[in-house]
């Protein structure tokens, strides 16, 4: 079915789900604002390109998607296609491979092919998600530790021995920002997870560098003030060569995005025991993804973390993620001049927690458990998507999976374990 789910669920309304849609979607707005700008840096983007990606891209998915409560926005799994893309093709390269994969996922919704996530190997998306983390992880060593290596590689084995080089020149205030961050993040979580921990920690540590003149990267220092509004639509430029070009990167954005989403609806649907529409949701990552083009954003798709927060929070219906977005952009409008002031290393901080989460160490013993078969595919994804590339490492990955399985023909689809990163 593609008929959205916020068609059905506002046929019984009522404004006492409106009070819990709208606390659960501020509650997420304040966990996906520096989460957004964060990931936007990783990317390398600019902070307001991934708040523009949370706003249009996230009221999208609302509005258009096939669960109850997806939250959508940037994620940390494209943080690594991204920066690979914006650095061999520019910012307007990704413009229109975001663009190009959303038609991608549009066709894909429209031909109802949502259901075939369940054929894809949960070990690749694994192996895949685990060594995107290691990248991440390894990419905010120099802001966490307030290192200065000049010009950094793009590819991981060029990176370390960069950063290496660099360790003198390792700043105490930057490592004791991140630190202290990074704890209050975990604090929060554990001890106090109604409270928008991400805001209040990163918030409290970059006043702290503020007040007392620490000598720190800020948004601002870096990337100049943020614009306090929304850039205004376009359509990116079109010639034969370049979508040629782009095309591999698309399919790539494209299959992210696909399952990314459907994996975060699945963790949702077990929840709150609901049942989401996949060709409705791959539909809306579609348009999605074609609405944050044009307004120069990255690409969108469902989030897992955020997802699972708008439950907890008490989200019952799509209205959430539109508050959710609603939120974002009230925030862009009338704050964007003091999130300017956020520190590099309060952000890394996120980024190198957001890694450890997406690396799932709690299931590592299963990994270690699991049938041989699974566990080179694992590996293999793992060490094609770090040392190589992650255009390859998803082609190889899911091209062995499904010889594997065509071999044992008798074997059911996948009985997924979605991940809660």
């Amino acid at each position: 079915m593609l008929l959205p789910k916020i068609v059905t669920t506002l046929r019984d309304y009522t404004p006492r789900l409106f009070l819990a849609d709208t606390l659960a979607g501020i509650s997420v707005a304040m966990v996906a604002l520096p989460l957004s700008i964060a990931i936007a840096i990783a990317s390398g983007a600019t902070p307001a390109q991934g708040l523009v990606t949370a706003i249009i891209g996230g009221l999208l998915i609302s509005l258009l998607g096939g669960s109850r409560v997806q939250i959508g926005g940037p994620t940390g799994a494209f943080i690594v296609v991204v920066f690979g893309v914006i650095a061999v093709h520019g910012y307007d390269g990704l413009v229109l491979a975001t663009f190009m994969a959303g038609v991608i996922l549009v066709c894909a919704g429209l031909l109802r092919v949502g259901n075939l996530i369940s054929y894809v190997p949960e070990a690749v998306v694994s192996g895949f998600t685990i060594g995107i983390a290691i990248i991440i992880a390894t990419s905010q060593l120099g802001d966490f530790f307030g290192l200065e290596p000049g010009k950094v590689p793009a590819d991981f084995l060029g990176k370390l021995p960069v950063l290496w080089a660099a360790r003198e020149t390792a700043d105490v205030a930057a490592t004791l920002l991140a630190l202290v961050t990074l704890g209050l993040i975990v604090l929060f979580r554990r001890l106090l997870p109604q409270f928008p921990g991400l805001v209040i920690a990163v918030g409290l540590t970059s006043g702290v560098a503020y007040f007392l003149q620490l000598p720190v990267d800020t948004i601002v220092s870096r990337y100049g003030p943020l614009s306090g509004q929304l850039p205004m639509p376009a359509l990116p430029a079109f010639t034969h060569d370049r979508i040629v070009e782009l095309l591999p990167s698309a399919a790539v954005i494209a299959f992210l995005a696909g399952v990314e989403s459907l994996l975060s609806a699945m963790v949702a649907d077990r929840m709150i025991g609901s049942k989401h529409r996949s060709n409705a949701e791959v539909l809306a990552q579609g348009f999605a993804n074609i609405g944050s083009s044009l307004f120069g954003g990255l690409p969108a798709t469902g989030a897992i973390a955020r997802t699972a927060t708008n439950v907890r929070a008490g989200g019952k219906t799509p209205v959430a993620g539109i508050v959710h977005a609603l939120v974002i952009l009230g925030a862009l409008l009338l704050f964007a001049p003091l999130a300017g002031y956020l520190a590099m290393p309060a952000l890394s901080a996120i980024l190198v927690l957001t890694a450890w989460n997406m690396s799932e160490p709690h299931k590592w013993k299963g990994y270690a458990a699991a049938k041989p078969s699974d566990r080179l595919l694992l590996v293999m994804t793992l060490l094609l998507t770090v040392l190589v590339d992650l255009t390859f490492a998803i082609g190889a990955g899911v091209a062995l999976g499904l010889a594997l399985r065509l071999r044992n023909r008798n074997i059911p689809p996948a009985d997924w374990k979605p991940p809660e990163r």
